[in-house]
């Protein structure tokens, strides 16, 4: 008898602190709702494969999808014309070329005829034309840097860059050059002695950027000013921020020449002859891509349009590709 009361004694008690606790603290009885979202993640990057990835804002609830093309249409734009070379855009939008065993830079029409700009180069490869339609141009067996003012009727000098081109493997002379818009400069891959140089438009003033590639060829440079460097003999990519940091990507066979599309992908053209390929980075996630690898004998310049349409000229097979996203 005496249990049982002080049990129910117990109850009341325990009864009255609960109501109390209850009263006293209302959220208890009326949580609040806890925000959820589902995280996708990105394929796994292996670092030295890679670039850095840029510093980013705290991830998001929503995200901007990749638009990136995923199929391509090829049509052959020229074929059976000289042997083009590395490729560049003049200011109307008409791809030009250049021609190292017949020493000649010509353009490609709208009506698919081949207007010739230059003749009697010494080697010409890697081109590049400035706002203001001035050519220019590298001439791998002197390694020097030519000029073409807009009505010129012929080019001059702009500089001599210092490395000595041999017969010695990946000892050859200027292969590309690309225009580093961020400082109206021109990044110069000097082949010979592995070293990066940037040089002023006037051609007064050449400064080295860093050395010790094996045999830098194409070059590329992003809005920030960061520069992407194939490392031909190296099989990578170099990555060079405008700080001078470097970092090469690897895992190529023959790196030879590289783009940006306009998503911000990097495209580059693997020229090795077990993959001669054009290959894509994907900006977003790093995934690397074979766009393109048959039909090629010796795939060397690469440019993208206005439009995202890749150009990959083949000197062996004596033809240029247009790749059309689908």
């Amino acid at each position: 008898m005496f249990v049982k009361r002080v049990s129910a004694i117990s109850t009341i008690i325990l009864f009255c602190v609960v109501l109390f606790s209850s009263c006293a603290n209302p959220a208890a009885s009326n949580p609040t709702p806890i925000a959820t979202s589902t995280l996708t993640a990105s394929p796994t990057r292996t670092p030295q494969n890679v670039p850095d990835a840029p510093p980013t804002a705290a991830p998001a609830l929503t995200s901007t999808p990749d638009t990136t093309p995923t199929r391509y249409t090829s049509k052959v734009v020229l074929s059976g014309v000289g042997r083009p070379d590395d490729l560049a855009f003049d200011q109307e939008g008409r791809l030009l070329f250049s021609d190292f065993y017949n020493g000649t830079v010509s353009r490609l029409n709208a009506d698919g005829s081949v207007t010739p700009i230059a003749s009697g180069l010494d080697g010409p490869e890697g081109l590049v034309v400035l706002p203001n339609g001035t050519l220019i141009v590298a001439e791998q067996r002197t390694n020097r840097i030519l000029t073409l003012s807009p009505g010129a009727k012929s080019l001059t000098v702009l500089r001599t860059i210092p490395g000595t081109p041999s017969t010695a493997r990946c000892k050859d002379g200027i292969d590309g050059i690309a225009l580093d818009a961020t400082t109206n400069t021109l990044i110069v891959p000097d082949s010979p002695t592995g070293s990066i140089y940037r040089l002023s438009l006037d051609g007064k003033k050449l400064t080295l950027i860093t050395s010790g590639i094996i045999r830098p060829v194409g070059a590329v440079v992003d809005a920030q000013g960061t520069i992407y460097v194939a490392d031909e003999c190296g099989g990578a990519i170099v990555r060079i921020t405008p700080d001078g940091m470097s970092t090469r990507i690897t895992g190529f066979g023959m790196p030879d020449d590289v783009a940006f599309d306009h998503r911000g992908n990097l495209l580059l053209i693997d020229l090795l002859p077990s993959i001669h390929a054009l290959i894509r980075i994907r900006q977003s996630s790093g995934k690397r891509e074979i766009l393109a690898s048959k039909g090629f004998i010796e795939p060397q310049g690469l440019a993208v349009d206005e439009n995202d349409n890749i150009y990959v000229s083949d000197d062996y097979a004596n033809k240029i590709v247009e790749f059309k996203p689908e």
